[in-house]
């Protein structure tokens, strides 16, 4: 036996297992997770304005990497993972922790109780939507989805900043809607989804009208008119549940069920 076959083969291992990360797709979701760490550090400096900004800038990122992926055909586990964890830190932690140091740390341990209460339920959130895509109808939200939880908290926040309204009166208001917005965003309520929307689609030409008016509309008062619509469909999933139930129809939107017997209570 040739004793410089073992270490040949030892050689030729590493090229099999080299592989490559996609750098476009990437790329966003690093952007995006850089937006939450701003937020953060804008916090800690009691600067709440650029701290929500960089929510919702993080919040528009995010939207981006994964279409950016499904267009280049880029898609990978790897980005997948990438992107979990950065929605972890820009809609999870950030906005828990800027919550809390906004008004929240005003109201001592219910304070930080809504703080974590916040920042759990979205890791719940996260983790549940990785286990349950193929099982949940594309059309719906299985939940608040997190980067809308943060913006109806951030933009909150960045409202009252905004307006001069005096913080220290907010406490209980912030500490009702990081509640509301956590809890929401590990029910089984469902929210539109909007991913039956095709870019590529051609659309009347009045719909091009309507996306330039919302734009100009966002333009004129962007904390005001971006927090009335985050509320609005903060709200919408348990108007659509309850009409769904009026209706008779299923209010659950898993379209099948699982192989995996111990994750059915997720559902």
């Amino acid at each position: 036996m040739n004793p410089q076959e073992p270490s040949d083969s030892v050689d030729h291992v590493p090229s099999r297992l080299r592989k490559g990360i996609y750098v476009l797709p990437n790329l966003f979701t690093l952007a995006a997770l850089f937006g939450g760490f701003y937020a953060i550090v804008m916090a800690m400096n009691n600067q709440f304005e650029a701290a929500a900004i960089g929510v919702f800038a993080a919040m528009v990122l995010d939207s981006l990497d994964g279409r950016v992926a499904r267009m280049t055909n880029t898609q990978s586990a790897f980005g997948a993972q990438m992107d979990s964890l950065a929605d972890m830190v820009s809609f999870g932690a950030a906005p828990a922790l800027i919550s809390y140091e906004w008004a929240l740390k005003d109201l001592g341990r219910w304070g930080w109780f809504a703080a974590f209460v916040y920042c759990a339920c979205a890791a719940l959130r996260l983790a549940r939507f990785n286990v349950n895509t193929s099982v949940v109808d594309k059309r719906f939200f299985q939940g608040l989805p997190s980067p809308a939880a943060a913006a109806l908290v951030m933009g909150f926040v960045w409202l009252v900043t905004v307006l001069d309204i005096n913080k220290s009166d907010m406490g209980w208001l912030i500490f009702t809607l990081s509640l509301y917005a956590g809890l929401t965003m590990v029910s089984n309520v469902p929210f539109y989804s909007f991913k039956d929307f095709r870019m590529r689609k051609s659309v009347p030409f009045a719909v091009i009208v309507s996306i330039a008016l919302i734009i100009a509309v966002i333009n004129m008062h962007p904390p005001i008119v971006l927090f009335s619509l985050f509320m609005a469909y903060g709200f919408s999933g348990y108007v659509v549940y309850a009409w769904r139930r009026a209706k008779g129809l299923p209010t659950s939107v898993i379209s099948t069920s699982t192989d995996e017997p111990d994750e059915k209570g997720l559902h």
